[in-house]
């Protein structure tokens, strides 16, 4: 199997961004590389997604936005909390089995179950709405694959995983004994050029109006 040129990656970097399409289905330049032979073998390169999720700039204020919303819930669940222990105070003002006490008592009740089945809701929505950020953004980023790879007859793309060993850090060392890829040329790592592209697609989404946005 023959690996990607060493230069492509670092070309690819810097021209991927000039030449992606507007449209994705628009796939490459006009002048793009010719066919590769079958006796040129096959051209291979490799991309970080993970990576890519925890450092580009966009995708973490996607996450942030979710992460605030989360903690002005939890705020607003705590002010509720407080408020109901504090008619559960109030009960010792009362004689149990009075109608007073029966109806604080049924108030406090109505009240949690209130609050409980609004933090299940909340949790949900949160939920749906980080997996959407994952599936919205990792569409764009095995986009950003297929463009390039098109574009330069690259004929696989391996996911591999750059985070370092820590030995004070014994999960790190264990992905890292798991790695499927032990060693590659750092001109095959198209993850500087995939960043790149998801930048562009997201700025190029963000300025259409709202009623013209794909789902």
């Amino acid at each position: 199997m023959r690996t990607f040129g060493k230069s492509a990656i670092m070309v690819a970097i810097v021209t991927l961004t000039t030449f992606v399409p507007e449209s994705v289905s628009a796939q490459a330049p006009a002048q793009a590389p010719a066919q590769a032979s079958p006796s040129m073998g096959h051209r291979i390169a490799v991309v970080d997604v993970a990576y890519i999720f925890k450092t580009h700039p966009g995708i973490r204020a996607e996450v942030a936005s979710i992460e605030n919303d989360m903690k002005a819930f939890q705020a607003e669940v705590k002010t509720k909390q407080t408020e109901l222990q504090q008619l559960a105070g109030k009960l010792k003002q009362y004689k149990v089995g009075t109608v007073e006490y029966q109806g604080l008592e049924k108030q406090i009740a109505q009240g949690d179950s209130e609050l409980r089945l609004q933090m299940a809701g909340k949790k949900r929505e949160l939920a749906d709405a980080e997996a959407r950020i994952y599936f919205q953004n990792y569409e764009r980023i095995t986009a950003g694959v297929k463009v390039m790879a098109d574009f330069y007859k690259i004929n696989l793309v391996l996911r591999y995983n750059s985070d370092k060993m820590d030995l004070e850090k014994p999960d790190t060392v264990i992905r890292g004994v798991m790695r499927n890829i032990v060693h590659h040329d750092e001109d095959l790592d198209m993850t500087k050029a995939i960043m790149q592209y998801l930048t562009k697609q997201m700025g190029q989404q963000a300025a259409v109006p709202a009623s013209g946005v794909q789902r």
